[in-house]
């Protein structure tokens, strides 16, 4: 084997490891804004952030620079989020609808995809509500969503009356 060959395939080699590696991250955002509070979570690799802000019309209006000063306050960016995890309900009718429509759009312009979840998806809910509202268990949301076959990017949102 030619030595240049063998050079441009361990070059070949690094760089494709390199793109895996980043492709394997799990950089995820978590949204909820169908509760008394805005619920931001962070997980990039092995840590997880979180940030909640007063679920108001105020910040309904702002939520897009909310998302993009948390993201910024955690050194990323959109371009590195893989997924989006956004709480459909039951909640806040208004909350859900803004929080929808910015997961949407995003999608939309980022190509990134979105899990609608409810704790309605899940068995014994109560439970689970109760675990993921610490919000140390985010972690746990798109393994939730994966054993009970949460769609992607498919929205049915689920509204207090």
């Amino acid at each position: 084997m030619p030595l240049s060959f063998a050079k441009d395939l361990i070059l070949f080699s690094s760089v494709f490891t390199l793109l895996v590696r980043k492709k394997n991250n799990m950089n995820i955002l978590i949204m909820d804004a169908t509760g008394e509070k805005i619920l931001l979570g962070l997980i990039l690799n092995k840590n997880i952030y979180t940030g909640t802000y007063i679920n108001s019309k105020k910040n309904y209006d702002k939520l897009t620079i909310l998302i993009n000063k948390f993201l910024i306050k955690y050194k990323t960016n959109l371009e590195k989020i893989r997924k989006i995890y956004i709480n459909r309900g039951p909640g806040s009718y208004a909350g859900i609808r803004n929080s929808l429509s910015i997961v949407k759009a995003i999608h939309l312009s980022k190509g990134i995809d979105y899990y609608s979840y409810s704790y309605l998806d899940f068995e014994k809910k109560k439970k689970i509500e109760d675990k993921l509202k610490n919000l140390k268990n985010l972690r746990e949301l798109p393994n939730l969503c994966n054993k009970f076959n949460v769609k992607k990017n498919l929205i049915k949102p689920i509204y207090l009356s």
